[in-house]
């Protein structure tokens, strides 16, 4: 009876664990085709069409450019960046995080934005002008990297945004679309660019 609760136990354990696993979750960029009530389709960067429906409470928010000058010590910031040889971060674009966003996603990870490219969120440390760009170094929990932001690199800010922005044409990125048990994606934050700007992240 021992090893038969035993093997209960552990089986009930095993089962509790992947209950508890989350949804898989899909990064979609693209242009909306159509919007019918909650449902979005969209031609994903790939060419895919696809359809994400919102959830009720969705959560908007505009990409709209801003200026280099507006990262300052203490600015929470995503760094989208290819990794250089001298171990730093090239920036690709640099998205600046409202006040409220303070914390979101943090450290540095491998990203999708090109082959081989990184993420890094991360508050700013310090930002002096470089002879190749912009200076920047972002601190996290788990450590530091040092980012040089070529001239012409986009600077964008998330900002409140509204659902009549998703439109036919309008240019989104959905960080973390679920994928349902039934194949289903779903998102409730949608990011849409803002005069036409594709979100460079």
């Amino acid at each position: 009876m021992p090893r038969v609760l035993a093997t209960s136990l552990a089986f009930a354990s095993f089962v509790s664990i992947a209950w508890a696993q989350p949804a898989p979750t899909v990064r979609i960029r693209g242009t909306i085709e159509a919007v019918d009530g909650p449902m979005l389709s969209i031609k994903s960067r790939e060419g895919t069409d696809m359809k994400v429906r919102m959830t009720d409470n969705v959560a908007v928010f505009g990409v709209a450019k801003t200026e280099l000058s507006e990262i300052k010590e203490g600015s929470y910031i995503g760094v989208s960046a290819m990794p250089e040889p001298d171990g730093t971060q090239k920036a690709l674009a640099v998205h600046i995080f409202p006040e409220t966003q303070r914390g979101a996603a943090e450290g540095f990870r491998p990203w999708d934005l090109r082959p081989n490219s990184t993420m890094t969120n991360a508050t700013v440390a310090e930002t002096v002008k470089g002879t190749d760009g912009q200076n920047i170094l972002v601190k996290y929990k788990d450590g530091e990297k040092k980012v040089v932001v070529p001239p012409g690199t986009p600077i964008v800010t998330f900002v409140s945004g509204d659902k009549s922005e998703l439109k036919p044409g309008a240019k989104i990125i959905i960080f973390g679309a679920v994928k349902k048990d039934d194949g289903t994606l779903e998102a409730n934050r949608v990011n849409v660019g803002r005069d036409g700007i594709m979100p460079p992240m």
